[in-house]
């Protein structure tokens, strides 16, 4: 069973949409669940969770809508204002949906100190009450600040997404990779094997590429806390998802049947309740 723990949805709308520059054209368009089913079945994916890509509690309530009109989608990593003074009622209204299983912000967007905001930790902090994720989307100079975030909740789950975005068509940043190491001594925070191939110089890779940095955070969180996602759509950019599902699944063919297990559903289904 493969359950992929990251995958997008969206209406294409220009002005709500404006991130997706002119580079980006191929994504410039519907993404739908009737879209990405087919898609699914074709490689073998059971069900997966649909990630916001949007800082709106419109986009919350549409992908909410997308997975209880769609068995496939097995959970929402959505967005609530964690800044907000009333965030303990939001978080409790959308507790309720079955499918709500965590929240994320696009730190990467903000400033590398985002995340020591104590109106936004506030808001980190009432998750756990709720049974909820976060997920952290970060850029390497961002470590800093995440570590001691995380620091200060030991019972909260985070999912750190995309590797945290190393430049991979560079070589192997050792200070990423210490980053790396720090944030997985924290046994509350999993790590998404995700996002790689839109983190290459103009999009051109070749699988050898993605190899040391999946060494390492194997190195790091070992087999119990890696989570496979796609990415999808956005890794059209630079690959169609057989190919992004290729990269993990080959760099782990000779890991045991369990290991695989765990990475390519089990982890995903323990980080997301």
């Amino acid at each position: 069973m493969i359950i992929d723990a990251h995958q997008h949805l969206w209406k294409y709308d220009p002005v709500r949409d404006n991130w997706i520059e002119d580079s980006m054209e191929v994504l410039r368009e519907d993404f739908l669940p009737k879209d990405l089913k087919p898609i699914l079945d074709a490689n073998g994916v059971a069900g997966c969770i649909a990630v916001q890509a949007d800082q709106s509690e419109e986009e919350t309530e549409f992908l909410l809508k997308c997975a209880q009109e769609n068995p496939f989608l097995k959970g929402v990593v959505g967005w609530v204002d964690l800044r907000a003074g009333n965030v303990e009622e939001r978080l409790a209204n959308y507790s309720y949906n079955k499918y709500f299983k965590g929240v994320r912000h696009i730190v990467q967007a903000e400033k590398d100190d985002f995340l020591l905001n104590k109106d936004f930790q506030n808001g980190v902090g009432k998750l756990s009450q709720y049974g909820l994720s976060y997920d952290l989307l970060i850029y390497p100079r961002q470590f800093p600040a995440t570590l001691e975030m995380v620091e200060k909740f030991p019972n909260q789950i985070f999912v750190l997404d995309h590797i945290a975005k190393p430049n991979i068509s560079e070589k192997l940043d050792a200070e990423w990779v210490k980053n790396i190491h720090l944030l997985s001594k924290h046994e509350n925070v999993f790590c998404k094997i995700s996002g790689m191939v839109t983190e290459t110089k103009n999009f051109e890779w070749v699988k050898s590429d993605f190899t040391p940095y999946l060494a390492s955070v194997v190195s790091a969180f070992g087999t119990d806390r890696l989570l496979y996602g796609s990415d999808w759509p956005v890794c059209l950019l630079a690959a169609d998802y057989k190919e992004v599902l290729g990269i993990v699944a080959d760099y782990f063919q000779n890991f045991s049947a369990l290991e695989k297990s765990k990475i390519f559903a089990l982890n995903a289904i323990k980080a997301y309740n």
